[in-house]
């Protein structure tokens, strides 16, 4: 039996990705599930927040596409 609490590269979990900037939902297609929170850091600049339920392979992907854009990652968070 597979243990449903331990993280696999394969299995499906949510993170939330935080960049500078603000970055609109067209920027990124993925399968899986993604949204996006613009909001502003402690002295009022802009910051993206992605909150993507994918696998390990595709969350690669978003930070690839990330790094492609030039924007440096201010944080990456597992949730579930």
């Amino acid at each position: 039996m597979k243990n449903k609490n331990k993280l696999t590269l394969d299995q499906l979990a949510t993170y939330q990705v935080s960049v500078p900037g603000v970055l609109k939902e067209t920027w990124i297609h993925i399968d899986g599930e993604m949204s996006i929170r613009v909001g502003k850091d402690n002295v009022g600049l802009p910051i993206t927040t992605l909150t993507v339920t994918v696998d390990q392979a595709a969350l690669q992907s978003v930070l690839r596409r990330l790094y492609t854009l030039g924007l440096p990652l201010i944080s990456v968070i597992y949730i579930d």
